[in-house]
């Protein structure tokens, strides 16, 4: 009572102060500071109360009346911010109001009361005016620091604290600030300011040339490549006056590729290449023969025939196709004279050289394989695997993948078994060492760097190579663990915003609502709720963009990110008052305890057993969901509850059992059915669900089960014959469908001619064909070493099971095997190669079967087995004999109509 009585008070009294508040100028003049921590006093009791809604919905109805005032705006502004809600806008009102009657200490008192819940691009300018007016430059400064890691457009502060380092002495940091305003001026096209930044950076930081490169691209891009070109002959000369002819060379490469017709280019990079190969005997013939100088030869092609003569000089090393790597003795007049392993002192004209031969520098890979001793290069390989990585990639072309690498290292460097040891921790130093990078257009292939390259560079390398979407998402959330883990004050780079706008992107205006624009919104909200100034200023309200959904299912199934389907499976939740009846539907599509978890939590034991009814009904459509469900529920409570036939669960999955080895034969989605098959399997044989069932069932549920695991397609007969076995054990007399037919017939396994010819070329291709090819897949998954974590030899090695045991059943049926013809087959009675018309006494339908044997058994066209339970009841009977029987607890009554001798 006493509680009430409190909350009642406490409303009276922000209710009372709300209608005692007249907003003139004159009482706005007399705020102070002190009245904002006696409002917050307030907001401390109206939290513990638990009073934020009625208070907030108060504020709201007052402002609609006097939309002014100071402390509804302040009383509803603070609880937003406190709820985490990205609304600051009464806030702001309240600085505005402020600022403009000029009181700064309120308006400094306001922003860090914002800024106490997270950044904010309007607090912190707020602030740094604050700062600014009261000319505490100490404070500005921290502040202009908070405020570009927020404000990604924001380039002039940028270019105000670079200035303030440089003026510091502190150059490193003074870098690292124009770098950043180096790509915001490129971003708003302001090449004036672009301009006198890169001639600081050029400054201070030149040998950054991969930085440079980065950025001419997005210049050329953004602004034109005019403009890309004259910077870049702002940054030659430095290298020029350095004398640093390789980097020189390369920069008026780049120019040309812009400008392919420039004259200065290309004289500059002819006094480069003088410069360069100074010391080389006919320097200036190969000049002359590739026309570098003459402007009506394509300067591209000039080059590379210039680069391709200049490299044949003596002491090179070259590489002929059949005679491998050569060095060069000498170079005289038109003949060069060559040193081939097996061929020395081989002479070729120069041309017919140039034509034949590709230069290598000393260091490549070939070479060092050529002239080094295989103990010595193999310890260095061992033991320096950067080295080893350096040398490889930068012997093909700086860009090489793992199979590139291994291919140069495996087996001339390095044994086949030693390869899965050290590939491992090469991809974890490719990984993290800031030597090694991605091509924009080669996820997959590694680069050496010249400058060391950051994470972020990595990851945004590697997000711009991606082709897939979600192969993007998960570089994003990848770089936000990282920065989460390492670098606290939050994701401040313009690398960071491209990444995150490529998903802003997708929710400006969709033109239809797919798992991509899903995914976006998902991420987009994700990213907003930790860093609320990263708000892109679109509608983060799942429920419209969920009711323009067509198809939830096919959209769920679509998004492949694990991570992203349980943020839509909570948004379904928190948003949807029939959530359950949507996690019941898309559950086949997410196989993971998050659906059945918070059913089972919301008590929706309803919905888990129409769950659970449904997956069973439709087991053979859904068959990863099922076996998913019992492998994983079985012992759940709430499906304990439901009294579950146990029977049916087992004959789902020997159907399942039977289905997946049909298509892994069929080579039908190989790898899914094999991982479904293997899974189903060891549920029934390995963790002996099935001689479970048989040590308790009756004879009737017994004859069923063994009669479906008998018929299942490449199970190992061991395993059938152990199951015979238990059975016996507890019903010794127990007849088996099938064996008293098989006595009749000399104890043969009766097949047609047809049939017969088939098996044996399977045998044959088995044999001939299957067992060679499954012997070299285990030769190669050998070769890569460390078996306890190889999967390609794994799957190899149960290929060779299989193979054998098929081959051996195959082998055994075919020497008992017993062919009948067209000929043999008696009219009179039901046998092999019958063909029965049966009258349905149960419904007057009729009904047409033709009885052959297991090889030519098809259901579906109205073949059966005379070893299936229906052929067994219709083996030996006569025209117009009638009979009742059972199967799987189905009643059945027919009467043989007419026999006729089957075509097969």
């Amino acid at each position: 009572m006493a509680e009430k009585t409190l909350t009642g008070n406490l409303l009276a009294t922000v209710t009372e102060a709300l209608n005692e508040e007249k907003w003139t100028r004159a009482t706005l003049n007399n705020y102070t500071v002190h009245n904002f921590e006696e409002l917050d006093q307030m907001l401390e009791q109206i939290f513990t109360s638990g009073l934020e809604d009625e208070v907030n919905e108060a504020c709201a109805e007052h402002l609609q009346h006097s939309r002014n005032s100071i402390i509804a705006l302040y009383l509803s502004g603070v609880i937003h911010l406190r709820r985490q809600v990205v609304d600051d806008a009464n806030l702001i009102t309240l600085i505005s109001i402020f600022t403009d009657n000029r009181k700064w200490g309120i308006v400094e008192f306001l922003a860090e009361r914002i800024l106490q819940f997270g950044a904010n691009k309007v607090a912190l300018r707020t602030l740094a005016d604050c700062y600014s007016s009261e000319n505490q430059s100490e404070k500005l400064t921290g502040v202009w620091e908070q405020l570009i890691r927020v404000d990604f457009e924001e380039a002039d502060i940028v270019r105000h604290l670079a200035d303030q380092k440089e003026q510091e002495g502190n150059v490193e940091e003074a870098v690292d600030y124009y770098k950043k305003a180096l790509h915001r001026y490129i971003n708003k096209k302001n090449f004036n300011a672009v301009k006198e930044v890169w001639h600081r950076l050029i400054q201070y930081a030149p040998e950054d040339t991969e930085f440079f490169y980065h950025a001419e691209g997005k210049i050329a891009k953004s602004l034109s490549e005019d403009r890309a070109v004259q910077l870049l002959e702002d940054l030659y000369p430095h290298f020029k006056k350095q004398a640093n002819w390789n980097r020189a060379i390369d920069i008026l490469k780049r120019i040309l590729n812009y400008d392919s017709k420039n004259p200065w280019a290309r004289k500059e990079i002819t006094e480069c290449y003088r410069e360069l190969y100074s010391g080389h005997s006919q320097l200036d013939e190969f000049i002359k023969v590739s026309n570098l100088t003459q402007s009506w030869r394509n300067i591209h092609d000039a080059i590379a025939d210039f680069e391709k003569h200049i490299s044949f000089d003596a002491g090179n090393f070259v590489f002929h196709r059949a005679w491998g790597v050569g060095l060069i003795k000498s170079v005289a007049d038109d003949t060069v004279t060559i040193d081939f392993a097996r061929k020395r002192n081989h002479k070729m004209s120069l041309k017919m050289a140039v034509s034949a031969l590709d230069t290598l520098p000393r260091e490549h890979i070939w070479v060092l394989r050529s002239v080094i001793r295989r103990d010595k290069l193999h310890q260095k390989v061992k033991s320096d695997i950067a080295w080893a990585l350096r040398t490889v990639i930068r012997s093909s072309g700086n860009a090489a993948d793992m199979k590139k690498i291994k291919a140069e290292l495996v087996p001339h460097i390095l044994e086949p078994k030693e390869w899965s040891a050290w590939s491992t921790k090469a991809r974890q130093i490719l990984k993290t060492n800031k030597q090694f990078g991605n091509p924009a257009d080669k996820l997959d292939h590694f680069v050496v760097r010249e400058q060391p390259i950051t994470y972020e560079e990595k990851v945004f390398n590697k997000f711009k190579a991606a082709k897939g979407f979600f192969d993007r998402v998960t570089l994003l959330y990848e770089y936000l663990d990282h920065i989460e883990k390492y670098d606290k004050s939050g994701p401040d780079s313009d690398m960071f915003r491209e990444m995150f706008d490529f998903f802003v992107t997708y929710l400006r205006a969709p033109a239809s609502i797919g798992e991509q624009v899903i995914s976006s919104f998902l991420i987009v909200r994700d990213v907003v709720k930790s860093y609320p100034y990263l708000n892109p200023g679109v509608d983060l309200d799942f429920r419209p963009l969920f009711d323009q959904v067509d198809g939830v299912e096919e959209l769920f199934a679509s998004i492949s990110d694990t991570g992203l389907r349980r943020k839509f499976l909570r948004e379904i939740r928190n948003q949807l008052p029939d959530w359950p009846a949507y996690y019941v539907r898309l559950f086949p599509y997410h196989l993971s305890r998050d659906i059945i978890g918070d059913l089972e939590r919301h008590d929706k034991t309803d919905e888990l057993r129409r769950l659970f009814s449904d997956v069973s009904r439709n087991y053979r459509e859904w068959r990863e969901a099922f076996v998913w469900m019992i492998r994983n529920c079985l012992n759940d409570a709430w499906l304990q509850q439901m009294d579950v036939d146990y029977e049916k669960i087992l004959i789902g999955m020997i159907h399942i059992l039977d289905l997946t080895a049909r298509d892994v034969d069929n080579r039908r989605d190989v790898t899914e059915n094999r991982k479904l098959n293997r899974q189903v399997h060891t549920f029934l044989f390995k963790e002996g669900h099935l001689t479970s069932f048989l040590h308790e069932a009756d004879e009737d549920s017994i004859n069923r089960i063994y009669t479906l695991v008998s018929d299942v397609t490449e199970l190992d007969p061991s395993l059938v014959l152990e199951l015979k076995q238990c059975i016996l054990d507890r019903f010794p007399d127990f007849k088996f469908y099938g064996e008293q037919e098989k006595e009749t017939v000399s104890r043969g396994f009766i097949v047609t001619g047809t049939s017969y010819e088939e098996k044996q070329k399977l045998l044959k291709r088995i044999h001939d064909v299957e067992v060679p090819a499954n012997s070299k897949e285990i030769s190669e998954a050998l070769s890569h070493g460390d078996l306890r974590e190889n999967a390609e030899y794994k799957a190899a090695k149960e290929r060779q099971d299989q193979l054998n045991s098929q081959a051996a059943r195959l082998t055994e049926e075919l020497d008992r095997a017993q062919i009948v013809r067209k000929t043999d087959v008696d009219p009179s009675t039901v046998t092999f190669g019958s063909t029965v018309t049966l009258s349905n006494l149960l419904d007057g339908t009729s009904e047409h079967y033709t009885v052959l044997g297991p090889w030519e058994s098809n259901p579906e066209q109205g073949i059966i087995s005379y070893l299936s339970p229906l052929g067994n009841e219709l083996y030996n009977r006569k025209p117009n004999e009638e009979f009742q029987f059972e199967i799987n607890e189905t009643p059945y009554h027919y009467r043989v109509e007419s026999i006729e001798v089957a075509d097969f």
